[in-house]
């Protein structure tokens, strides 16, 4: 099927941010998109992209509706959880040689040792020039994080799953010292550093100044003898990116104007100038506003009090081995449509947005209208799932939003899974809601 060939594409072009918006980029242009820079004036029919950073991106295709009367935003995320190189990483014990990392996001981390991992990321020289980074992703080189054997690991295994692989212990195995002697300290070192030097121009000093991140190596693959799952890396919430650009730059008839806002930061609170705890948005907007009918307080802020969001990120799928953990009349399952989730959060709702009645009957009406796939869900029981989402920060504009994405098993793994038919029933619904 080429819509999920070209999203397990996307997946394998894009494991970081700066990644994505590459490849974003290159998507929007192809349907005609602009850098807003290069834009003075906006009219009905125009597409345009703002960037912030190269981490996160709003696209916009003006409406023929006047812009104060708000936007149809399809709101996603292009962080996934992983390792961040540390700044003084490179390090040598004993003869082995170690990358030492800070892990991104709520993982679990024994999940990440022993398996392939790969590079990816940028160096910044002090002269300004870039580095891009992408190592560990052919068939012969990869790096690994080591374990303990069985035979060994009585002491470990008597500790919780939190606890028995400590953050500090995540460091990425990246070469051996073979030298002995009394002057072979350092050499495994000195080495690697030599190696990175002819093959990426960069010194020790330069890992100061860089982005790099530790990801699974390896490509997105069908799941099943039957081909109807997705695994891959970074799922969430790359799934909902996808198919909201998808749904963006294949809708051409929308009144209002439409907008596809993919942000970074979210897995750790989307916090930082390219979260969405931030005005990048407004500013967006602003921009947008500027090169229609010139900038205007009022007018920006009733263009986002009137816009109309759904957020688009994963749920929690219901998976069978651990039933006792959702209530399953209300938890999502592979294979039912695209998910709405009134209100996510934790425990008493704390850190929810949680939708308007009259907005989800709205929703319905456009999803039964347009025959998509949907269901209602929460994520886990009371008191036992939750989790915050992009949502609250949009309805700080007193927009009407809510979250709506992919059911996802094995969230924050190194390895998710999706199931195809909700791939495309995400990317259905966010078509028809770009239409409302």
């Amino acid at each position: 099927m080429d819509e999920i060939r070209r999203y397990r594409t996307f997946l394998d072009n894009g494991k970081t941010e700066r990644e994505c918006i590459k490849e974003i980029i290159a998507l929007a242009e192809e349907k005609g998109y602009r850098n807003i820079e290069d834009v003075d004036k906006l009219q009905s029919g125009d597409k345009v992209y703002y960037v912030q950073y190269g981490k996160s991106i709003a696209l916009f295709r003006i409406g023929d509706e006047p812009i104060e009367n708000g936007m149809n935003i399809l709101g996603a995320h292009i962080d996934s959880p992983r390792l961040d190189v540390k700044m003084n990483p490179i390090y040598e014990n004993d003869n082995i040689v170690y990358l030492d990392t800070h892990y991104y996001g709520g993982i679990k981390k024994y999940q990440w040792v022993t398996l392939p991992l790969a590079i990816h990321g940028v160096v910044v020289r002090k002269d300004g020039t870039k580095k891009e980074i992408c190592i560990g992703e052919d068939d012969e080189l990869t790096f690994c994080i080591s374990d303990i054997l069985p035979h060994m690991a009585q002491e470990q295994m008597k500790k919780t799953a939190s606890d028995f692989i400590a953050g500090e212990d995540l460091d990425l195995v990246i070469g051996l010292n073979e030298e002995r002697g009394e002057n072979s300290k350092d050499k495994g070192k000195a080495r690697i550093l030599s190696i990175l030097a002819e093959t990426a121009s960069m010194d020790e000093k330069d890992f100061q100044s860089a982005e790099l991140e530790i990801v699974p190596s390896g490509k997105a693959k069908m799941l099943g003898f039957d081909k109807s799952m997705v695994l891959a890396y970074g799922q969430d919430d790359r799934v909902c990116a996808f198919t909201s650009l998808d749904a963006l730059l294949e809708t051409e008839d929308a009144k209002r104007t439409s907008c596809c806002l993919l942000v970074d930061k979210e897995e750790i609170g989307s916090v930082g100038a390219t979260g969405m705890d931030s005005v990048f948005l407004e500013n967006a907007a602003a921009e947008v506003l500027e090169r229609i009918s010139g900038y205007n307080g009022l007018k920006l802020k009733r263009m986002m009090r009137s816009s109309i969001m759904l957020s688009s990120d994963v749920n929690a799928a219901y998976d069978p081995l651990n039933s006792s953990l959702y209530d399953k009349k209300n938890a999502s399952v592979l294979g039912g449509g695209v998910v709405f989730n009134k209100y996510t959060g934790s425990r008493g709702k704390s850190g929810a947005s949680d939708a308007n009645a009259e907005f989800i009957a709205s929703l319905r009406k456009a999803m039964d209208d347009n025959g998509v796939m949907y269901q209602m869900s929460e994520m886990g029981k009371v008191d036992t799932g939750g989790g915050g989402t992009i949502a609250k920060f949009a309805a700080y504009y007193g927009m009407q939003v809510i979250d709506c994405g992919v059911a996802v098993l094995s969230m924050h793994a190194p390895w998710e899974i999706t199931a195809v038919s909700d791939i495309i029933s995400a990317k259905e619904c966010y078509k028809a809601f770009l239409k409302i």
